[in-house]
This record gives structure tokens, sequence and C-alpha cells, in this order.
């Protein structure tokens, strides 16, 4: 997803997506350690996913300067 897409969602929209991606992740781990997992850039990309829905949820929560 787009950082767009993760400022344009509600606070709890977003606090749901990223519970999700978290357990994407997991997911992953563990279809990684059983030797299930084809396509390592997963973890990868759903990491991002995860760190640019933690910025937007930083953001949404921060106050606007002036």
């Amino acid at each position: 997803m787009k950082v767009s897409e993760f400022l344009a969602m509600k606070p709890e929209e977003l606090t749901a997506k990223i519970a999700e991606l978290k357990t994407e992740l997991f997911n992953l781990r563990f279809r990684l350690a059983t030797g299930q997992l084809e396509n390592t850039m997963q973890i990868q990309a759903v990491k991002r996913d995860i760190a640019r829905a933690l910025t937007a949820q930083t953001q949404a929560n921060k106050p606007a300067k002036r």
C-alpha cells in the first residue's frame, strides 16, 4: 500500500490494518521457518507496510504545528 492510502484511513481502520499486517508478518515468518514460503520478499514488503502504517498513525496523532 502507499502512504497516501494509510493517511486516508480513519484511526480505527489504521489500528486494525496494523494488527492485520503484524498477523500476516507472523504467518509469513512461520511459513519461512517451515520451508513453505517461496517468495521471501513478501516479508520485506509487509515490514515496509507496517512501517508506513505506523508512520501514518504517528502523523495522525501528532498535533499540527502553527
